[in-house]
């Protein structure tokens, strides 16, 4: 059982295949298996791997599947037990992949763990023992970020794509003007109108609501489609866009690195940008505007500035340094004061550089301040680490984008896990792992530390904490929401970060009691005392109870409307590599199944009241919710899920107001505006994402849905004749 464990995110993930013959010579036998079985094993998967082991598999969502951890659990083992492990797990819940696939996905993995290819066809009895194939090593590639076609020739199939790939054009690829544009103004962004929708979740306090009341839950049933858009296909990594609206004008942000300016009332394109050359890269999750520009960020961790009238670039920062780390980030910035605030991912490198929020002027692209997350020895918090050297701290991402209070000039973020996941993987003991899941309160002007709330203390299940912060004014006080994978929504005074309650809003086992006057968790004795491959059981799963689909503040009811999963998990940790350079990846492996009381419903939305923490009303399905919530003075709250529908709920009760099934599941942030003195709802469909779309698979295996169809839907009621 436990080594059927071991590759289990492969089966929900598939395997990371960006992939090329080696171009140095290697030393030891030649491995079981043909070159042309590596290259046919890639072409598999090319489009499944960086979900969840990234692009150099060196672990995401699932396993490491390149290097020594990898060797470490199946080096002993052989070729033939390899095919048949996945062949009896991948994919999961779906059909068998056609013909010789799994023999040529297990010597994609060899090749990429150094061994060498030879003239023997690898079979599924082949009682090659990995270890003596294959050093652990992984290729030049793998560790440099290098493709296909730095490792083919010229007249290989790989070859010509990479041809055809610089052949693309790139920059300003449609030109064009955006006529009478207004600068944005700090005082906009305060305020913002109603008619527009300048950032993430629209407002600084990340309410995701509207006061437009054009669209109510008497009439939201007329909804037609008004325009649409095809948007980029082709990345698996995630696809969460959250497009934003100035006066008329919609700016949308592509999978592939292509950004776009349209005509927010019909659809016409003004101009695009395809400004990067990875084909792989999602969609970030929010883009920001700012006095004349729009802000976004790239996959590979750059901060970039675009000309909002004709989206040439302005400027192009480069967050962190790139000799210690491969930095990356997910989500776009908020724009505060003149500066940039912005967070960060891809800190799992040993001796590398550690994740921390920073600021960035907003005119020059310069680094102003920066705050990092992880306590090193000798610094505040430094020692709740359990004795481990500055260079095996790792994790403590700042992947979701925060929120900003201008009365109190706070700041306020949230942090992932420690890393590896569990505990006995990092060999923290039963240290805090300070700033990792907390709630951060930064001074906005110079990144100070004014507090912070540990929501986990230790964290060990891959259940992070990092999601946005929603921050509610009620009857004088200023409280800051906030919920994470664990699916408990935590209330906290965000003056101070004082624990003010907390409400369970998906069951879960992981802690066995909450402190009522802390708030601080304690996990199961069980959990505490995991010991390596030994599994032990937990709900919610890395799912999520709540993940980055991001609440609502529905003000006219003071209520939280909450996009929620139930699945739970069985982790197992694992031994990881410690070596300078080596990554932390997860650490562990899982194996996914419904949540005890869920009927099989994976998706919940419910609403919970802010002052009471109390369960107002709940809607249950089997697909999960795969956008935010957006609610509107109209009554209404706005969600969509991977079965392909977009539905309108009845604020108030839950009831299910309107509905259409869109061609591809519906992901990302839904935003309402207005143009023309109308009223208009978008939503985009998209691909690829981890555990919310990859537990399901699992999960729920009977929710089908294509592999393509990134596009953006605009709906508006009809014309009154």
């Amino acid at each position: 059982m436990k080594i059927r464990m071991i590759l289990a995110m492969v089966a929900a993930c598939g395997v990371a295949f960006l992939f090329a013959r080696l171009s140095v010579a290697q030393s030891g036998p030649a491995g079981p298996y043909t070159q042309d079985q590596a290259a046919a094993g890639r072409s598999v998967y090319q489009t499944s791997c960086a979900t969840c082991h990234s692009s150099d598999l060196s672990g995401r969502e699932g396993p490491q599947l390149a290097g020594a951890n990898f060797l470490a659990q199946w080096g002993d083992r052989t070729a033939g037990e390899l095919i048949n492990y996945i062949q009896s797990t991948m994919p999961p819940g779906g059909a068998a992949l056609p013909g010789d696939s799994y023999r040529n996905v297990a010597a994609f993995l060899l090749d990429a763990n150094g061994a060498r290819a030879g003239s023997q066809a690898l079979t599924a009895v082949s009682n090659v023992t990995i270890r003596s194939v294959a050093s652990g090593q992984r290729p030049a590639y793998l560790q440099t970020g290098g493709g296909p076609a730095a490792a083919e020739t010229d007249n290989s199939k790989q070859g010509k794509q990479a041809k055809q790939e610089k052949q693309t054009p790139r920059g300003i690829t449609v030109e064009g003007e955006v006529k009478n544009y207004i600068p944005v103004s700090d005082a906009m962004l305060r305020n913002p109108d109603p008619a527009d929708w300048l950032m993430i979740r629209r407002d600084y306090k990340a309410s995701s609501f509207s006061t437009l009341n054009q669209i109510t839950a008497q009439n939201v049933n007329d909804l037609r489609l008004a325009w649409s858009w095809a948007m980029q296909d082709g990345s698996s990594l995630g696809n969460d866009p959250a497009p934003i609206v100035h006066n008329g004008v919609l700016y949308v942000n592509n999978a592939g690195m292509v950004l776009q300016a349209l005509d927010a009332k019909t659809g016409e394109l003004i101009w695009e940008n395809r400004y990067g050359t990875n084909a792989g890269s999602p969609a970030m999750r929010g883009i920001t505007i700012y006095g004349d520009n729009v802000f976004v960020t790239s996959s590979e961790a750059h901060l970039i500035a675009f000309s909002a009238r004709t989206g040439k670039i302005v400027w192009d920062t480069t967050i962190g340094d790139r000799s210690k780390n491969q930095h990356s980030t997910t989500s776009g910035p908020i724009a505060v004061n003149g500066k940039l605030i912005q967070g960060l991912s891809g800190c799992q490198t040993f001796g590398g550089e550690k994740c921390f929020v920073s600021a960035y002027d907003a005119k020059t692209g310069r680094e102003v301040w920066r705050f990092n997350t992880v306590a090193l020895e000798g610094e505040p918090g430094g020692d709740t680490w359990g004795g481990l050297p500055n260079s095996l701290r790792v994790g403590a991402e700042s992947w979701i984008t925060g929120s900003f209070d201008p009365d109190l000039n706070l700041t306020y973020w949230g942090t992932a896990q420690a890393k590896p996941w569990m505990r006995v993987s990092r060999g923290s003991g039963n240290g805090a792992t300070l700033y990792a899941n907390s709630t951060l309160a930064l001074n906005a002007d110079t990144g100070k530390l004014a507090w912070y709330y540990d929501h986990a203390p230790g964290e060990t299940l891959d259940l992070d904490e990092v999601f946005e912060r929603v921050l509610v004014d009620d009857q004088g006080q200023k409280y800051v929401f906030s919920a994470g994978k664990t699916g408990i929504l935590w209330k906290l005074d965000r003056k101070t970060g004082k624990y003010l309650g907390h409400k369970e809003m998906v069951f879960q086992n992981v802690y066995d009691s909450i402190d009522p006057s802390t708030g601080e968790p304690h996990y199961r004795n069980d959990i505490v005392e995991q010991r390596i491959g030994e599994g032990v059981l937990g709900c919610p799963s890395t799912e999520g109870g709540k993940n980055w689909q991001s609440m609502s503040y529905y003000q006219p009811g003071n209520r939280l409307i909450v996009p929620l999963s139930q699945s739970c998990l069985e982790f197992a940790a694992q031994t990881v590599d410690k070596t300078a350079g080596a990554g932390a990846g997860g650490g562990a492996r899982a194996r996914y199944f419904e949540m005890p009381g869920s009927n099989g419903n994976v998706g919940k939305l419910a609403a919970y009241d802010v002052r009471t923490l109390r369960e107002i009303w709940k809607y249950e399905q089997r697909a999960p919710f795969l956008t935010g919530v957006l609610s509107t003075a109209g009554g209404v709250a706005f969600a969509g899920d991977l079965d392909r529908m977009f539905r309108a709920f009845d604020a108030n009760t839950g009831r299910i107001l309107w509905e259409t099934r869109l061609p591809a599941a519906v992901q990302g942030f839904p935003l309402t505006f207005t143009a023309g003195g109308k009223q208009y709802l978008a939503v985009t469909t998209s691909n690829g994402g981890g555990s919310p779309r990859n537990v399901p698979r699992i999960v729920a295996s009977d929710v089908h849905g294509p592999d393509i169809g990134n596009a953006l839907y605009v709906f508006a009621l009809p014309d009154r004749r």
